[in-house]
């Protein structure tokens, strides 16, 4: 993929989350799908394939943000990017469909690298992107060339889900997490204007300070993109699209499946990774030292080096 040296030169810091996609070489397109409109950030054309950038529940394309900036910094190498707002989250509206399932979200992707002039793709999925992009795989075995995770949605989040007493006390902070988008949820627009109140005095930083690993100190970016990210009616369907979820359709990956996750991520069961190399024929996996659930985020450098290799 070749250098395109007329993007502006990105800021210094990459950690920093934005929503300024001119800045990074991309544009705003809408995309009608089976499940509704989908809306994504696509741009640094150079043929193909794409680089498809899934991004987790509480999140949108501007996760990504920090890693293309890194991208930035050292040359531009990563092309024909379509980040992707998936349904529910960032400017993409809830699905049409109910129930939403995993393969709807995976279809609805694949409808948009189509729509773009894409055959073929590499999908980079973190969290729910992870889960999301490992469906695509077995439903586009001929387009997807590679998966790449990062911190992947597994068996602990699902078992959590599905068996809230067991598999939450595994995950206390995901079960703590699924709980307060319940209430949230509940509490309507209410919940909305707690969680701006929480930012707005300080509190919510603190509050995420455990996805984060080492770091306490976070961008102020970042928590207010995770602020307005947080969608409690997308959570909901999200958790209850995974918790449907067969995992063993992931038998049928044929394309090789690398991943990152965190040592100190708080969503990552114990035998998170086990299950998946059980699952998945073609899998490596790294940990990241002193790393939360956000690597993309803490660490941009490293997912970077993970998305370019061979």
């Amino acid at each position: 993929m070749p250098v395109n040296s007329s993007r502006p030169a990105p800021p210094d810091d990459p950690s920093v989350i934005t929503a300024d996609a001119t800045a990074l070489g991309l544009r705003r397109v809408t995309v009608d799908t089976d499940i509704g409109p989908v809306t994504v950030r696509a741009g640094r054309e150079a043929g193909g394939p794409a680089m498809i950038l899934l991004h987790g529940a509480a999140g949108s394309w501007t996760t990504w943000s920090p890693l293309l900036r890194a991208d930035d910094e050292r040359g531009a190498v990563v092309d024909d990017v379509i980040a992707v707002d998936l349904p529910g989250w960032g400017e993409s509206a809830l699905p049409t469909a109910d129930p939403v399932t995993v393969g709807d979200l995976s279809a609805a992707v694949a409808t948009v690298a189509r729509s773009l002039g894409y055959r073929s793709w590499r999908v980079v999925g973190h969290s729910l992107g992870g889960f999301v992009a490992l469906d695509l795989a077995v439903r586009e075995p001929e387009a997807t060339i590679r998966v790449d995770l990062v911190s992947p949605t597994g068996i602990g989040v699902v078992e959590a889900i599905r068996q809230p007493v067991g598999g939450g006390a595994r995950l206390p902070w995901f079960a703590g997490m699924l709980l307060a988008m319940r209430l949230l949820q509940a509490l309507g627009e209410r919940g909305s204007g707690l969680v701006r109140a929480l930012n707005r005095i300080g509190l919510l930083a603190p509050l995420m300070s455990p996805l984060f690993g080492r770091r306490r100190d976070l961008d102020r970016s970042v928590v207010d993109a995770l602020a307005a990210d947080v969608r409690p009616a997308s959570f909901l369907l999200a958790a209850r699209a995974a918790a449907a979820y067969d995992l063993h359709v992931w038998r049928g990956v044929r394309c090789p499946v690398r991943g990152m996750m965190g040592d100190r991520d708080v969503f990552i069961g114990p035998d998170d990774t086990a299950v998946l190399a059980a699952l998945v024929p073609d899998l490596r996996v790294r940990t990241l030292p002193a790393t939360g659930h956000f690597a993309a985020v803490e660490h941009p450098e490293a997912v970077l080096e993970l998305v370019t290799s061979e």
